[in-house]
């Protein structure tokens, strides 16, 4: 008889997402037949800035999420710079670069140490206190000295991350969100002492990503080799491409594209539709994100999450570190659980290292800013990408004010429900076939879903005194 195990909330992750699968006996094997992915609440950002200045756009789009705000500060800015025509000058761009690049590293950091880790480590004797407990416990876990020796890096990345935060500020003016984007560039001007100040951390937060992070992750992956061959899900993949290296945005360091059914293909925007049909919305499904509308439905029949299902050509696309260094050719090993992980590691050192030479490309004391007049109206795209994939802001300006404003964040992509064909989303679709052996337990689930690091949009973790075990309904129910 399947059985269904709804994890809710799902801990370690981004916002708040439940989880629900069913699991059954094939061939044998105890394994997911079935997934639905939850995000359970609504925010509504979009109907937020609706009537507003569109120079407020930047500011309010960063608190959409507070681990990866300079993501939508960037696609904002490159959402108004469209709309208002300007483009901003070199040291605007690097510094814009840079910023969202220390944004990359701590986030990256976070994934490995803070968040996915944890589900390979038998902690039990290191780390028998709250927030660590209650946990679940495998006998695949990494025990001994490897786990000790992982639980430590585990407190030295809280270090490094507050380094990355603290080299990001020096000219962002502050993170986690930062008040220098804006549409025609940044608004601080570097010094050499920025440059020097902003040098010294990256080195030693480039010296952690090569000595502890990569090896850490190669160690883990050597002791579940099984994971390679686990969690692939849809196969597509998709890119928006960051890190401009032109003014025209032409050249970047991980490019634009998707890989399709095996080819690896352009992207245009216009082939974009977000589809609602298990989505808790009344708007009209199907929609480009350029007309798209967001009009929450909290009662709506059939429905199961607050996540659209954004899909390409009406395919499913995963986005992600891997996406980018899939499409960019610099990691190809597979798609699989692992290789989320393995390929976030391998771009935190190419964007690091792609720093330290950005910083040598800015001009001290010049400007970083091209002013442009708010048009009465326009339109604009910003495409960009956020430490968990592709990010994207549509804006229409009417009467001088924002009259639509659409985001499509990674994780409606990651995360989505069902679209209106049925097809499954790609956390769906990766738990699917995926075995486990204990269902009380399913440690193996939660493997696949940290491996996607979905984020809900604003973390809130709590922890509940007097809990013993972790947050989970478990119940049969008829074969259909």
């Amino acid at each position: 008889m399947p059985t269904t195990v709804k994890i809710d909330p799902v801990t370690r992750i981004e916002g708040h997402l439940a989880i629900e699968v069913t699991i059954d006996t094939v061939s044998g094997k105890q394994q997911v037949v079935d997934a639905k992915s939850n995000g359970t609440t609504f925010r509504g950002f979009e109907a937020i800035l609706q009537g507003r200045n569109p120079l407020d756009a930047p500011h309010f789009t960063q608190r959409i999420c507070g681990v990866c705000p300079i993501s939508h500060g960037m696609a904002s800015s490159l959402n108004l710079e469209a709309a208002f025509g300007v483009t901003p000058p070199a040291n605007g761009r690097i510094i814009r670069n840079l910023v969202l690049g220390s944004n990359f590293v701590q986030s990256h950091i976070l994934h490995f140490y803070h968040l996915a880790a944890l589900d390979y480590i038998d902690t039990t004797g290191i780390l028998d206190i709250s927030p660590w407990g209650p946990r679940y416990a495998a006998p695949d876990m990494v025990k001994g000295a490897t786990a000790t020796t992982l639980v430590g890096h585990y407190v030295k990345a809280l270090e490094m991350r507050r380094k990355a935060h603290q080299m990001g500020a020096i000219l962002g003016g502050k993170l986690p969100t930062s008040p220098v984007f804006v549409p025609g560039g940044a608004t601080s001007i570097p010094t050499a002492q920025q440059i020097t100040d902003f040098r010294t951390l990256l080195t030693e937060l480039r010296a952690f990503i090569d000595g502890t992070y990569l090896p850490d992750v190669l160690a883990v992956a050597g002791a579940f080799p099984g994971y390679y061959n686990m969690g692939k899900g849809c196969g597509n993949l998709l890119a928006y491409g960051v890190f401009d290296l032109d003014a025209a945005g032409t050249t970047k360091l991980l490019k634009r594209g998707r890989y399709t059914n095996g080819q690896t293909l352009a992207v245009s925007t216009t082939d974009i539709a977000e589809y609602v049909k298990y989505s808790k919305y009344s708007s009209a499904s199907g929609l480009n994100p350029s007309a798209g509308a967001t009009t929450p439905n909290a009662t709506k029949a059939g429905a199961y999450s607050w996540v659209k299902a954004p899909r390409y050509l009406n395919a499913v696309h995963e986005v992600g570190a891997l996406a980018r260094m899939y499409i960019n050719g610099d990691y190809t090993r597979g798609i699989s659980a692992l290789d989320r992980i393995a390929a976030r590691a391998y771009e935190t050192k190419k964007v690091a290292d792609a720093m330290d030479g950005w910083l040598n490309q800015i001009s001290v004391g010049a400007s970083s800013y091209q002013y442009a007049a708010t048009p009465a109206s326009a339109t604009g795209i910003g495409l960009t990408e956020a430490p968990r994939g592709a990010l994207g802001h549509w804006i229409t300006i009417s009467g001088g004010t924002i009259n639509r404003y659409q985001v499509i964040t990674p994780t409606n992509w990651n995360a989505s429900p069902r679209d209106d064909s049925g097809q499954l989303g790609p956390i769906e679709q990766a738990l699917v076939g995926t075995p486990v052996t204990n269902i009380n337990q399913p440690i193996e689930v939660l493997r696949v879903v940290h491996s996607f690091d979905p984020c809900l949009s604003c973390a809130v973790h709590m922890v509940r005194p007097g809990k013993t075990e972790p947050e989970m309904v478990v119940y049969s129910r008829p074969s259909m």
